[in-house]
């Protein structure tokens, strides 16, 4: 069984570039290549075209434009967010302590989120920095009992993804934040921050700042039909954030470096489309990730849903398969010409299993056949049908072969 034409189906990994975007790009990337630090006309040109783009995005965030800071991907959007709240906190690491008897700075996260935050809260434990890591539900929802408990006086940032790139749950970001409003109030201080990772939710969920509750957001090109390599993080207006790299005054400072002008222009292209696309496309998407995982269901048996069925982003099917090595499949899905993924691909060069699934409560046979499968503006109902085909097909042969 072989497709007329590759079943790309890993769009939370990468998107194709938009025509649109690239349209919108390609003048920057030629004619207009100007700096835009400069005082004559090219620097002119180059420096609205950045302002024009700052502007879009924050309309679409419902935000101000000098409250879009950009960058080169959602893992720099992450590390800036995490590292700048902790060095503009009133605690210190204990590597950078001034005086005895200062207090260590506290951060709140999820075991799920993407490897730019863990890693990042990881290698700040090593400066001293505390790190909360707070468990999920069997669907992936994180427990806010234990969030709340976890509060305390030096907590600085509460950082919980907006939906989770392997799984596709959807977290309750609002209740999150009203949970932090109530705490920072009781309190009477502004800490603690609550970020959220939306690279994964920028088409299909609302990115409306004030209403989700949230201080800072982080967004990637390369998600949204946007380019590689192009990012933005989102920073209220009177968060205190310093830079982890240095140089110029450019992004206010926190980002230096001269301006990325066709991918900064790119990027409110491809998130503008995404807005007036965004209604349409979760619909039909969630319409054909159900009919994909009810004909999983009926197919394959034995099959898991890994992550909550109804909080879940439209695009998402994430499913284990007892007994079958997911990387094994992924092979054999690429030799039949659809593409899907084991876990996160910023971890697929990883020999363990899926920390997400792992924190599930699921056992290292869970972990090790976890297969994701994200649709995209491309993708039908044709392809799912042969996906699925093929994928019960192999799933017998594989079988079989272990039997023997």
């Amino acid at each position: 069984m072989k497709a007329n034409k590759r079943i790309y189906l890993d769009h939370a990994a990468a998107t194709p570039l938009d025509p649109r975007v690239f349209a919108a790009m390609k003048p920057f990337m030629t004619k207009e290549f100007g700096n835009p630090s400069t005082l004559y006309r090219e620097g002119v040109v180059a420096k609205n075209a950045v302002f024009l783009a700052r502007k879009k995005i924050a309309e679409i965030l419902f935000a101000h434009p000098d409250e879009i800071i950009f960058t080169s991907s959602g893992t720099e959007g992450n590390n800036l967010a995490i590292q700048g709240i902790v060095n503009s906190a009133p605690y210190l690491p204990a590597g950078r302590r001034e005086k005895l008897g200062e207090k260590n700075p506290h951060i709140i996260t999820s075991v799920i989120e993407h490897p730019s935050v863990l890693a990042g809260c990881k290698a700040l434990e090593g400066w001293g920095v505390a790190v909360s890591y707070i468990g999920v539900d069997g669907n992936g929802i994180i427990k806010l009992d234990e969030l709340k408990k976890a509060l305390r006086k030096e907590t600085v940032l509460v950082s919980i993804m907006y939906a989770n790139n392997e799984i596709g749950t959807i977290e309750p970001i609002r209740e999150i934040a009203k949970i932090i409003r109530i705490w920072r109030k009781h309190n009477s201080t502004s800490f603690p921050y609550i970020h959220t990772d939306a690279c994964q939710a920028a088409n299909y969920l609302p990115l409306h700042v004030e209403r989700l509750g949230i201080d800072l957001l982080t967004l990637n090109g390369s998600k949204i039909y946007g380019p590689k390599g192009m990012g933005a993080l989102f920073v209220r207006r009177g968060v205190p954030l310093s830079p982890f790299i240095y140089g110029g005054g450019q992004e206010r400072g926190l980002r230096p470096g001269t301006e990325n002008v066709a991918g900064i222009v790119g990027l409110a292209e491809a998130l503008g489309i995404a807005e007036t696309m965004k209604e349409k496309e979760s619909k039909r998407l969630t319409t054909l990730r159900d009919y994909f995982i009810s004909s999983m269901f009926k197919k394959i048996p034995g099959v898991i849903l890994n992550g909550d069925r109804i909080e879940r982003s439209p695009n998402n099917v994430n499913v284990s398969i007892p007994g079958i090595e997911s990387d094994h499949l992924i092979i054999e899905l690429d030799a039949h010409g659809i593409a899907a993924s084991a876990r996160s691909a910023c971890k697929s060069m990883d020999e363990e299993g899926s920390h997400v699934i792992m924190a599930l409560g699921r056992n290292t046979i869970g972990t090790e056949s976890g297969i994701r499968f994200t649709l995209g503006r491309s993708t039908t109902k044709k392809d799912t049908d042969y996906a699925i085909a093929v994928l019960s097909q192999l799933v017998k042969k594989l079988k079989n072969i272990k039997s023997l």
